[in-house]
Order: C-alpha cells, then structure tokens, then sequence
C-alpha cells in the first residue's frame, strides 16, 4: 500500500492530526490567533466595491415589459452578523423564519418595451427583496421583501409599478418555493408561517442522556455535508421553523385559503388545470447524515383545498443510497405541462445502483386524474435519467404536439443524450436527437427557447414544425452566442443570430413566436453591456432597450487576449491574459495564474476554448481580476484539465497540473508579459487545493493564495469533485494528492483564508485550519486568515475588501518585490 515508511508515517499523521489540539504558538512568531481590524484595499478597488451593482433583468412572459433589479453589491458584515441556525443542511434566521442572507435586492423598475417608459415599483424603504415572480400574464409581480422580524409578501401592479403588502400574513421562505403563481394569474401558492404555532422549543440545559447514531451494518456512503442535525434538540428547532402553511393567496382582494395541514414542504407543484396540488413533504424519522432533502418523505397529489387524493410513493432516507446512485422509488416527479392533469416521473431499473450492470437504468411512468389506475410505461432509458443540464428535472415539454425531450446520462463516458418522446404512447423506442460529452462545448446543440403558459407552465416555445436553440457557440476563437431554427422532422439547423467578431452578443429571449423580433444582451471591451432588440432581415441593425452605464469606470485601460498553447503531452490549452492599464509593449510584469481544474475523458474535449476575450471586463467581490490595478499581469482561467478514465484520472493528477501551470508560465514568459521570477498562484475551492498542491510538488511559483480549499483527502474518504472511489478502494491516490501529506514540502509562502462558517460539502474550516499547523510546524511561510460569519464565497463588505488587501499585502511582498532569483522551472 505505502511505498516507504515516511508514506506510512504521514498517512497516520493525516488521520490522527485533525483529532489534535492546535499547535502552540512558539515564543519567536506571532500568535496563530491575533486580534486584527478590518483593512481596506487601495482606493481604486474600494471604490468599485461600494458602488451599486450592475443591474439584472427579466423579460415578462406577456413580452411586452422589462423587469430592471437593482441589487446590493457587497452587504455590510452586519447583515451577516444577523441570527443563524444551522440545522439540517438549512441557514435559517430565526427571526426573519427565512433564509439566513438570502439575495439582497434593492429596488425595481419596468421598462415598457414598446414606448420605452420606465416606471418604479413602489417598494417599501430600506427594502431586502427577492427576485420577483411574473404573473403568466405579465400583469403583476409578487416577491417578499425581509424585515427585522418577518419576511412579507408584496404585490406589484407591472403597468403602473404600485405595490402592496399582503397584510396578515408571514411567508416561511426558510425551504422549498415559498411564493409561486397558480393557473389563472389571479392566485399565488405562498408557503406561511403556521398561525398559532406556539413557542419556540427550549432546550434542557440538563441532558437526558447521550446523542447516539448507530449502522446496521448496511453501507451508507455519504459526502461530508455541512450543517447536519446533530442532536434532538436540531430537530424541534427544524421542526418549528420549517413547517408551513400552504395557502391560496388573492392577489387581488388578498384573501388566504388555507390549504391541508401544516407540514414541512419539500415540493408544491399545481398541476395546470389548477385542480390538483403534487406536494412531497418531509416525515420523520430525519437523517443526522444527509441534509433534508434527503429525509424520508411522502409524495402525495391533494386536491385544490388539500384532500388527499393519491399516495404516489413513501421514500425512504436517502443515507443508504449508493454514491452516483438515487433512489428506487418514484423521482424527477412532475406535472406534464401540457395536459390538464398528468404525473410523470422516473424509476430505477438497477436497483439505483448506477454502477451495476443493467440494460436500463430507468423506465419514464406517466399517471392521469383521477389518479385510480396504474401508471403507464412511456419508455425505458439505457442510461440514468438526467437533466441534460437544461432545468432541474428531466424533462421539457413541447408548448404543442404532446412531445417532450428527455435526458439520459452515462456515467463511464460521461456522455450525455436527448430524445424526444411522444407522451401519448406507451412502451415506445425514444427517437435520438442529438448525444455529446457533457464537456463536448463545441458540439453543444443549445437550449430550448421558452415561455411560461397561461397556467405557469415552462414549454418550449414550437413555431410550426420548429423550435429555437440557444447556446454559447463556443470555438477554437472563444464564445460567439448564437440561436438557431431546429427542425423537429429534418432535424436539421439554420442560423438565426450569431455574435459578430470582436464582440459577445446573447440571445436574450423571444418577442415573436417565429422569431421575427428578439432581445440580445450586447457587450464588447469597450462598451458594458446593455439589453437590444433585433429584427429578422435587419442583421446591421439593432435597437437599445436599455441604457446602463459602466459601473466601474476607473477600471478603464484594462487589456485581455486569448491565449492557446500546449502542454509537454500536447494538450492544447488556453488562458484570458489580463494586462493593467497603460501597460507597455515588451514590459515584463509580475504575474499570477488563477486556475479551476477541471477533468475530461480525452485530450481532444480538454483542449476546447472556453470564454470570450470580447466581453466587457466587469470585476467585484473577492475577484483576483483587481490585482490589474496594482500593476500586475493575470493569466485567469488557465487551463488545469485532468485528463483520463473516469475511474482512475486522479491517479496522475499532480502530474497534469504542474504540467498544465509550466506550460502557461512559458507561455506568457515567452509572449514578454511575465517576469519568469515574478509568477504567483491562486485558487479558491477545488483552485485552493490545486494552489497548495503546486506549491507542494514544484518550484513554479514565488507564493500562493488559498482560499476555502480542502488539503486532506483522508477528510473526504467518500469521493470528491468527480472522484468517484472511496479512501478505502484508492488509499495512496488520496494521500499522493493531499497536499497536506506534502506540508514540509510546500516552501514558497502561502496564504490560506477561509471562511468561519463555510457551507460547502468537503470544505470544513478544519481543513484550512491544520494545513496551516502542518506547514508552520514544519517551518513553512504561512498566514491563515478566518472571516467571521463567511461561507464558502465572501459576502460582506468588511470581509470582501478585507480579502483583496489580505492578496495584495502578499503578493505584494512575495513576488511583485521579491528578491532576484535563477529563472525558475519544475
């Protein structure tokens, strides 16, 4: 298993030292733990940082309004300081009965996209709002707005911008869809605080006993998920705060109908005629392994007024199911959204084992109101029933013609297939339309274009025999978005829209069914980008509907370029390089490499181009992209491709990305941009664990930034990224690419930050925490940096600017003015 003993020795250390105290401080260095205010970067970066963000928009679904959303750019830490239960995968603020921190939108405005007149929705001062939800006629808005104590319901009238609160009521938007449009426009489907629900649970200062877990003995492979259920007392306060109401919500005279029992909502769907709710709540006994969408649960369809109609299914926890694997029971479920009242939804084939041998996977089952028959078979699928990355379920239904495309995925290939299926035959041959790589970019088809139908259906728009794809055009040249016709029977395309050169130009959505008008997201290097409209027969000519300025002005000067290139194997490769303003033909500058690896099955796919060096340059948040101002050079998006058998590429994964990062340092050392002695690198997330690994097996870089990584795999021992082999089956894998196995040999100085309470699965702070011990314990140059209240991305606007003069103080120091050295290598 271990080649010598150091392996060996080091292997015990990595499972014994998270279960340590924490080093000591030694009487000749600073203290592990020192007391620090909050610094701010140079002025130029405070500035963009505190100014108002860039506007989002949304296309009514009646076409004829804009929504413009104005949203905060970086909260003060306060907000984030506010209460926090972390319980069952959730973040919720007691107070509020919602998310902790959710989306902090200011105000809005809607555009009327045939005079051009804006008017202001009347929102209340000091707003928190959510992203608003269209009404399928495109007459009202509903969203909440958060207060100190309640989250609101409000109503926007979309012709005049008048907007009330719905008053006597408090949304639960702590799980689920709390606010959403029923058949008619008239009607919202709101999830409610219980009224009358009593007290919050206390919790005995005196324990009844221990908190125990006990297996019985059948596997139960799980990721490392933070926020879990850890004691009975998690599960009161779940209980209290996550059951809701449903309720029927006028929008007009604001009257509330309550719907059912009070029951913690996993999924509320209302079928299209508007008699029937699919609704999966979460039962008991919870799960103290998986997050709660992974609790047992039933799913039943009521009628309108909350009745029980049908039992679909009683799922069990989802603890036992196997890693890659689901569920044996129904899944995906969902209304048809082209028929008044049918239920479709997927089951294992394989016993939900994707790594079993099994000519299906899964078989597509449909059911009709009034819900007393046994469901049809629609059709099998060899592969597992996926997404195809288009939505959250499976499928996309035709607005006519009673077809819809459905998405299978093979895990060996990772390759993914659509077909278009006839909802009125059973037992059918599903007809190919198109299979690719789920990394094949070039050879992505593009997405369905949309509408929401008079009952809150999303279908796909059909113009005759034809629909309209969207994609990114993505080429060996960068991105150029395009939409194109696709005919159902030839199943061939035609070109519609294309970006031209030297600019990014999106498509939007549709203002015509044939297409004959358009809106198109336009951005180039030089000017920001705005929403237009086009029309067919007219490629030259385009009207502006929006008129945003530059939200950042003094970033003006910046220069990028695509750069491709190979690695030793022949890999192609590629990087944006970034160049500050006013910089000089031929000058050499420090320069730092921000990468993301990714892995692929082949070189070929791992070679494509992705991004746009013709999109405008739009930098915030905790952005290395700012480091520009300072002088430095950034060679962003390099390239980092992992590159083999899904079940075995990691073997060789320090090997590629040290080959990957030599291959763009000569690169940019051989264009004249780069000081070959001057070259830093960072990462956050999976980049984190790469940054340390390079410091760890190469002497490339002069310093590092890691941010929220994971360096000891021993720590994630079910799997991480696409690793899909358990400690136990790949022990020397996992530990050859721990960076932490390797501290004593990570001597370039690194700095490790991380946020205190990090949401995401596998990036415990403890991971940042003793990869700092481990390195200043065998002598290395670290700093570690904790952000209160921070996840696994920084918000806060303390904490943000505090992060990029943390990277500045460091790279500053330790390659901008590092000392004069032989030209680095491997």
């Amino acid at each position: 298993m271990f080649k010598d003993l150091r392996q060996a020795f080091l292997f015990s250390l990595a499972l014994l030292l998270p279960l340590l105290p924490a080093v000591a401080a030694d009487s000749t260095q600073p203290s592990a733990t020192a007391q620090f205010h909050y610094q701010k970067p140079p002025k130029v970066i405070a500035d963009v940082l505190e100014s108002p963000a860039p506007p989002s928009t949304i296309v009514s679904p009646a076409r004829d309004r804009l929504l413009v959303i104005q949203s905060l750019r970086q909260p003060p830490i306060s907000d984030l300081a506010a209460p926090m239960l972390r319980i069952a995968g959730l973040r919720i603020n007691p107070a509020t009965n919602g998310r902790h921190h959710p989306p902090h939108h200011v105000a809005y405005s809607i555009i009327n996209i045939a005079s051009g007149k804006e008017v202001k929705v009347a929102t209340p001062a000091n707003a928190w709002l959510s992203v608003p939800e269209w009404a399928p006629d495109g007459k009202r808005l509903a969203f909440t707005n958060t207060t100190a104590n309640a989250t609101e319901l409000w109503i926007a009238d979309a012709e005049t911008g008048a907007a009330h609160r719905v008053s006597g009521i408090k949304v639960n938007a702590t799980y689920g869809e709390p606010v959403q449009w029923m058949s008619g426009s008239r009607t919202l489907l709101v999830q409610l605080v219980p009224a009358n629900r009593g007290a919050v649970p206390t919790e005995s200062r005196i324990p009844v006993g221990p908190n125990v877990q006990e297996s019985s003995g059948k596997p139960s492979p799980v990721p490392t998920f933070e926020d879990l259920l850890q004691t009975p007392y998690d599960a009161e306060l779940f209980d209290y705060y996550v059951t809701s109401q449903l309720a029927a919500v006028d929008a007009a005279s604001g009257k509330v109908t309550p719907i059912g029992s009070p029951a913690i909502v996993d999924d509320a769907q209302p079928s299209p005629d508007g008699q029937h709710l699919l609704v999966a709540r979460l039962v008991q006994p919870y799960s103290y392994l998986v997050p709660a969408e992974g609790f047992p649960k039933e799913v039943e369809v009521w009628s309108a007024g909350g009745k029980l109609e049908k039992k679909i299914a009683s799922l069990p926890t989802s603890e036992h199911v196997p890693l890659e694997g689901v569920l044996t029971g129904p899944r995906d479920y969902e209304w048809v959204a082209t028929k008044p009242a049918t239920l479709v939804w997927a089951e294992a084939l394989d016993g939900g084992d994707t790594k079993k041998d099994a000519p299906y996977r899964d078989r597509l089952v449909t059911l009709t109101a009034p819900f007393s028959t046994q469901p049809i078979e629609l059709a099998k699928l060899q592969y597992r029933y996926s997404s195809g990355g288009f939505r959250s379920t499976g499928m996309e239904f035709g607005e006519s013609g009673n077809w819809a495309f459905v998405h299978d995925y093979d895990r060996k290939r990772r390759w993914v297939r659509t077909f278009q299926i006839d909802l009125d035959t059973p037992n059918q041959e599903p007809k190919l339309v198109w299979e690719r790589s789920v990394r094949d970019r070039y050879g992505d088809p593009g997405r369905p274009a949309m509408k929401l139908t008079a009952n809150n259906q999303s279908v796909i728009v059909v113009n005759g025999e034809s629909i309209y794809l969207s994609g990114e055009g993505a080429s060996s040249k960068g991105d150029f978005p395009f939409l194109d016709r696709y005919d159902l029977t030839s199943k061939k395309s035609d070109r519609l829209f294309q970006a031209a050169d030297k600019t990014y130009e999106q498509f939007v959505g549709l203002l015509a069914d044939d297409a004959s008008r358009i809106v198109t997201r336009f951005e180039t290097p030089d000017d920001p980008p705005n929403l237009y409209i086009r029309e067919a027969g007219k490629p030259e000519a385009k009207s502006a509907l929006t008129h945003f300025p530059d939200p950042a002005p003094q970033l003006h000067g910046i220069a990028k370029q695509l750069v491709t290139y190979k690695r030793n194997d022949g890999v192609q490769l590629s990087f944006t390089l970034y160049l500050p303003p006013n910089y000089k033909q031929g000058e050499r500058l420090p320069t730092i490499v921000w990468a993301y690896p990714l892995e692929y099955n082949d070189a070929a796919t791992a070679g494509q181009v992705s991004g746009s060096q013709y999109r405008f340059t739009v930098i915030s948040g905790i952005s290395h992209l700012f480091l520009l101002t300072q002088g430095y050079a950034v060679l962003d998006n390099a390239t980092m491709p992992v590159i083999g058998d899904p079940e075995t590429m990691n073997n060789t994964y320090v090997e590629q990305v040290v080959a990957s990062a030599k291959a763009a340092v000569d690169k940019a050392v051989e264009m004249g941009v780069t000081d070959p002695n001057r070259v830093g690198v960072g990462g956050h997330s999976y980049g984190a664990f790469m940054t340390a690994n390079l410091l760890a097996h190469s002497n490339l870089f002069k310093a590092g930034v890691a941010r929220s990584g994971a360096y000891n795999r021993t720590l994630t021992p079910f799997g991480f990224q696409s690793e899909r082999r358990t400690f136990w089956e790949a022990p020397d894998m996992y530990l050859k690419i721990s960076p932490f196995a390797f501290a004593d040999k990570i001597k370039a100085p690194i700095l490790l930050i991380h946020g205190e309470a990090d949401d995401n699965t596998g990036t415990f702070p403890i991971q940042s925490e003793r990869m700092y011990q481990a390195i200043k314990g065998n002598g290395g140059t670290v700093r570690y940096v904790t952000l209160p209240y921070e996840a696994h991305g920084y918000l806060g606007l303390e904490s943000v600017e505090h992060v990029q003069w943390e990277m500045l103080q460091w790279f500053d120091k330790y390659v901008k003015n590092a000392p004069a050295a032989a030209a680095s290598g491997n």
